[in-house]
């Protein structure tokens, strides 16, 4: 009887043993997160970029992170959970980089912290890898000024005014505006609200009939654009500048209802902002400048080269 005792006994240690280096396999992975700002169809490029990194760093685990709500609090929050999770890295778009350096530097005090689109150049991060905001911004008024040999009034629509994405985009289209006859009077934010960044577009056309130009700073303010100018019959008839890749807006391009777009690469953010991490994590730095910021260049594109950056973009998507 003794002897038949011993038998579960053994065989449940052996399944706990099991079951505890099973656990100590997948917590040997370091787990890296990529945190967005708020729900929009533009992250899906980036995520793109994190799933082919994946596929390079089987040592470790890459997650992608959306908020529920596009508010630094809701961020700081997913970013404090993921931390108390173990997480090793964290690369970010700071939805409100002013007012959010203390958040972030608390992050950047229990793990290693990148931001990537909207930088915080004033947090403990290590690196900033993504666009130069007003270089996009200036690339934008060069189209505006095209778009307008003559000049005229525009107005801009964006998700979060207070983000470096949108103040220094916006400061790039100022400065290359100035001391011409086209004029950016006012800018929108909608706090990445879908509904309100229409409506946006339809109160400021009701307000000042004589615009000539609108600009979608952020990716689905110019869908929102086109679908306001085409319900009123106005498509065609007012200019409209976008960033980024937006099928509306390239559709629009395509077609010639949108004058261009500045689009970005969202893609190596996430391939290589990954990679970067991991690196950095083993203890090789090498590509991280001094002052740790990693340019990665914008695009223009306009009706002459859109069909080639939409095959491009397909197949980087895998479709």
């Amino acid at each position: 009887m003794k002897l038949s005792s011993k038998i579960p006994v053994a065989a449940a240690a052996l399944a706990l043993a099991l079951g505890a280096a099973g656990l100590a396999t997948a917590q040997s992975k370091k787990t890296l997160v990529f945190v967005v700002n708020g729900a929009s169809d533009f992250w899906k490029i980036a995520e793109a970029g994190v799933k082919k990194a994946q596929g390079e760093l089987p040592k470790y685990n890459l997650q992608f992170k959306y908020p529920e709500q596009a508010a630094a609090a809701v961020q700081q929050r997913v970013m404090e959970d993921l931390v108390a999770a173990g997480a090793a890295g964290i690369m970010v778009s700071a939805v409100d980089p002013k007012n959010q350096t203390d958040g972030l530097d608390k992050i950047a005090g229990q793990t290693l912290l990148f931001t990537t689109d909207s930088d915080a150049p004033k947090s403990k991060r290590v690196a900033y890898i993504g666009s130069s905001n007003v270089d996009l911004g200036k690339s934008a008024g060069k189209l505006m000024l095209q778009a307008l040999p003559n000049g005229g009034k525009c107005i801009g629509f964006v998700g979060l005014p207070g983000a470096d994405n949108a103040r220094e985009r916006i400061e790039g289209v100022k400065a290359t505006i100035k001391g011409s006859k086209v004029d950016l009077v006012d800018v929108r934010g909608d706090e990445i609200d879908q509904g309100r960044a229409k409506r946006n577009v339809e109160d400021a056309l009701a307000a000042n009939p004589d615009t000539a130009c609108l600009v979608g700073f952020y990716s689905y303010n110019t869908p929102r654009i086109y679908e306001v100018l085409k319900e009123s019959g106005k498509l065609g008839k007012i200019k409209v500048i976008g960033f980024d890749e937006d099928p509306i807006t390239l559709g629009g391009v395509k077609e010639g209802t949108i004058v261009g777009t500045v689009v970005q690469q969202p893609f190596e953010w996430g391939y290589r902002g990954m990679k970067l991490m991991a690196a950095y994590l083993e203890g090789n730095k090498p590509d991280v400048p001094k002052d740790g910021i990693i340019i990665v260049p914008g695009k223009v594109i306009d009706k002459s080269n859109v069909d080639a950056f939409t095959a491009s973009m397909k197949q980087m998507m895998g479709k």
